[in-house]
C-alpha cells in the first residue's frame, strides 16, 4: 500500500533554486533523492544521473543550471528536462527516476510505492 511521507513546507522549494534532498529506499538500496520546484510544480527524483548512477548536484542541493531551465550532471555534463526527468542532452540511459509527490494546505508530501519506501531508523 503507497503512504504519503512528509518532506517539506511548500515555501521550502523556488522555482529553479535549491532542492530539497531525501532519504529513501529504492529497490532495497538506501539511495538520496531530490525536490524542485520547476514553473511553480514540485518534482522529485532520485540523485542518480542515468548515465551513470552518481549523484548529481554540483554543489549541496543544486541541480539547476544558471538559467534554471535545465537539470545538470555535474560528473558527466547529462541535461535533463526539470518537470519530466527525460534526458535533453548529453550521455544519458533514460531519464530520472521521478517520485510522487502532492502537494497541498502548504506541505509537500512523497508517495511510497513497490520499489520506494521511507529509510528506517533504528530506535
Amino acid at each position: 500500500m503507497n503512504e504519503e511521507c512528509l518532506l517539506c513546507n511548500s515555501a521550502d522549494l523556488v522555482d529553479g533554486g535549491t532542492a530539497v534532498p531525501f532519504d529513501v529506499v529504492f529497490a532495497g538500496q538506501a539511495c538520496r533523492a531530490f525536490a524542485i520546484r520547476y514553473e511553480g510544480q514540485v518534482h522529485a527524483y532520485l540523485n542518480r544521473c542515468a548515465h551513470v548512477a552518481m549523484e548529481m548536484d554540483w554543489q549541496p542541493d543544486r541541480f539547476f543550471d544558471d538559467s534554471g531551465r535545465w537539470l545538470l550532471c555535474s560528473t558527466h555534463g547529462a541535461v535533463y528536462q526539470p518537470d519530466t526527468g527525460t534526458c535533453a542532452a548529453g550521455p544519458c540511459r533514460g531519464g530520472l527516476v521521478k517520485i510522487a509527490l502532492t502537494e497541498r494546505d502548504g506541505v509537500v508530501r512523497w508517495h511510497t510505492g513497490p520499489n520506494l519506501q521511507p529509510v528506517e531508523f533504528p530506535k
